[in-house]
């Protein structure tokens, strides 16, 4: 969306200045980009006082450019000149205001004029010019230093650029003091969970002046996409193999960085089929998916971390009856190719400071071994290695799952779930009990009184938030023998999980120390 530049109202002296500004700004390939010009002499003929209009306009723009010279103008009857009162305007209203005097010779000047010019003087910096050129000179660097301090033209890397009208209050204390939680524990972190916000952001380098860069809102921030709209993702799920209406299961995730990649994985998981296996060699019976965690895991991080977030698209993941593909804005470093992503390769993130705080989450390595451990678990698994390529300004991942269903077809849209190797109805709807491992047993206990998920998986010492509800949390609440508090919004964040009376028969009819059925 451009920005409105108002140009004082010109006196006859300055004619030409003003036109010839108006005509720069709107035919320089890169100012015209971001600004449009607002001069009082274009508008037509209004039935309102024009007083009215020019101050109205004033009041809607982002900078007030003044172009001051000998004379002082028309006065009202309190004695104000129409650029006064512009001025006036402008400063009450706090824009920005870049102001040119023309000629060096003050004692020419209306009384009332050098009033005005002592006045500006004293809250802001003017720049005098004699000739048009020097004053399209003096504009042009103004408009382009305004155009760098407020982050709309970068010079840096985007997530070290200040966040636009962000302050400190646009960061949540909550998620401040879950990353310090989780970064302890995964990473042994310096800073403890009472550090104050600002001295974590600090530390992590994601404050610019005393303000919240980009990186800062897209991983603590309350409502990120209120400063980054294209941040969210766009989880899609389709049943045959193209991209057609009507879609299915539609869901467009926002949030910091760690919400979009656990409610995207937890979206794509929860729609492929999976495989239960036989407890021959473990307490808990395995279960497999047509796509590995760790592949689905490992390509959403990629596509939210190293996505080009200057983009007005934003991350798109669309699972297809016969593959996942992950579009994410952007494209590879310029020293690394396709083909160095299947074997070892420097890590070269797009993000710098938003890759740390993933990083100390575990969330990824920055070891450049992201895309190696998708081929390594795509053929672990026997499928078909991952392809990568470049296509009209993404770069987009594929993945084919395990068992496909023939194009054309439409698989159940709940999970398949298959004893062994051979199909056999869910063991939920024979009557079969669900093996609890050592981890349920505890939540049970736990449960007897409300408890939020990161005291369950503290209890566990589990760190991952998705894997803990994938493989532990949900096949609970699955069999009813847990419940949430809030079941008509799961996601709050007040939501805690209680034991039902199904649960408490189950626990109480265990025998001490066993975990199995």
């Amino acid at each position: 969306m451009k920005e409105l530049i108002f140009i004082s109202s010109a006196q006859k002296e300055l004619s030409v200045e003003h036109t010839t500004i108006r005509n720069f700004i709107n035919g320089d390939p890169l100012l015209s980009c971001f600004f449009d010009v607002f001069l009082f002499e274009d508008i037509p003929a209004l039935d309102q006082r024009k007083d009215n209009v020019y101050l109205d306009e004033v009041r809607r723009s982002s900078v007030y450019l003044g172009i001051f010279g000998n004379e002082y103008g028309i006065e009202d009857k309190h004695g104000l000149s129409p650029t006064h009162k512009e001025f006036l305007a402008a400063s009450h209203a706090n824009k920005t205001r870049l102001i040119y005097v023309k000629g060096d010779n003050d004692n020419i000047r209306h009384p009332k004029m050098k009033s005005l010019l002592r006045l500006a003087g004293s809250e802001l910096i003017r720049r005098r010019f004699n000739t048009v050129p020097e004053l399209q000179a003096a504009v042009y660097s103004s408009l382009v230093k305004y155009l760098h301090d407020t982050g709309r033209l970068l010079t840096g890397p985007f997530d070290a650029t200040v966040a636009r009208n962000a302050t400190l209050k646009d960061i949540s204390v909550e998620k401040v003091r879950w990353f310090l939680a989780r970064a302890r524990n995964a990473r042994d972190y310096a800073l403890s969970e009472t550090t104050a916000i600002k001295s974590v952001l600090s530390h992590l380098n994601l404050l610019e002046k005393g303000r919240p860069t980009n990186a800062a809102i897209l991983v603590f921030g309350s409502m990120p996409q209120r400063f980054l709209i294209s941040s969210e993702v766009k989880c899609m799920h389709f049943h045959g193999v193209k991209k057609l209406k009507p879609i299915p299961s539609y869901q467009v995730f926002k949030g910091t960085v760690f919400d979009l990649v656990d409610k995207s994985v937890d979206f794509v998981m929860s729609k492929l089929n999976r495989t239960v296996g036989t407890r021959a060699h473990s307490p808990q019976s395995p279960v497999e998916y047509d796509i590995p965690q760790e592949v689905v895991t490992e390509g959403i991080v990629n596509a939210v971390a190293h996505r080009n977030y200057t983009s007005n698209a934003s991350v798109e993941i669309m699972l297809f009856s016969d593959r996942l593909e992950i579009w994410n804005p952007g494209s590879l470093p310029p020293l690394l190719s396709i083909k160095d992503l299947g074997k070892p390769h420097s890590s070269q993130p797009g993000n710098p400071l938003l890759a740390e705080p993933l990083f100390l989450t575990k969330y990824i390595e920055k070891a450049g071994t992201g895309t190696i451990d998708m081929y390594d678990h795509c053929r672990a698994a026997g499928m078909r290695p991952p392809k990568f390529r470049i296509e009209n300004g993404f770069f987009i991942l594929s993945v084919w799952r395990k068992q496909s269903a023939p194009a054309g077809t439409q698989p159940p849209t709940q999970s398949t779930e298959q004893v062994g190797t051979k199909s056999a109805p869910s063991r939920h709807q024979v009557g079969t009990k669900l093996a609890l491992s050592e981890h349920q047993v505890k939540i049970l206990r736990k449960c007897s009184v409300d408890s939020a998920i990161r005291d369950l998986m503290s209890i566990t010492g589990r760190t991952d938030r998705t894997k803990f509800r994938n493989q532990v949390l949900n096949p609970l609440i699955k069999d009813k023998l847990i419940e949430m508090t809030i079941p008509e919004r799961p996601k709050s964040s007040n939501q805690k999980y209680r034991i039902t009376a199904k649960g408490r028969s189950r626990l109480a009819g265990k025998s001490k120390g066993k975990y199995n059925d």
